[in-house]
């Protein structure tokens, strides 16, 4: 700070503590002007705050391969997809070629098994690259898919449908549950 804000000077036209009438200057404080180099900023930015600095970048990501057994469970979860898109576009022409009591819920029925194939198909890349938020995702859907499968093969007496699906629910579950697919997404 400068000396002459820290002292006690005299206003204006008042006599100082060493006896002469100096007016006070405050060039130092009310001085509004920019430092040099700095630029002038933009009104959003004195509204709402400039953008931060940018971060260091990132270091660059290390892929490493699946394990065959999770390969393998990808594989196995992208036919699952692919079968189940099939019997959204199955169900699709039977809604429209027929005549359904809802159409409203037919409809819906399509879409709800057109988006638990996407899931699947996601799910199927996403353990491919062996990411941890896909696994989740699978084993929940492999137990909601045997569910279904028991129930149309033994109850709804389908087992040509019913029977194969279980076999792929099993053999997905099996997959997962190997210990070189549970050290993959260990790690993760």
């Amino acid at each position: 700070m400068s000396a002459r804000l820290a002292t006690r000077n005299a206003f204006a036209g008042e006599e100082s503590p060493a006896g002469s009438a100096s007016p006070r200057n405050l060039a130092d404080v009310t001085d509004q002007g920019r430092p040099q180099g700095e630029q002038a900023r933009r009104r959003a930015d004195r509204l709402f705050g400039a953008a931060a600095e940018p971060s260091a970048p990132r270091p660059a990501r290390v892929h490493a391969e699946a394990p065959r057994s999770v390969r393998w469970a990808a594989v196995v979860v992208g036919i699952e997809a692919a079968a189940i898109a099939a019997g959204a576009l199955v169900l699709l022409y039977l809604t429209l070629t027929s005549t359904a009591d809802s159409l409203g819920r037919a409809l819906a029925e399509v879409v709800m098994v057109a988006a638990g194939a996407a899931v699947l198909g996601i799910a199927a890349v996403g353990l491919w690259r062996v990411s941890a938020w896909a696994r989740g995702p699978v084993i929940v859907l492999q137990l909601l898919l045997a569910a279904l499968a028991y129930t149309t093969a033994f109850e709804a007496e389908q087992p040509l449908i019913g029977v194969p699906v279980l076999a792929l629910v099993a053999t997905e579950l099996y997959l997962l549950a190997t210990p070189e697919a549970r050290l993959a997404f260990l790690d993760r």
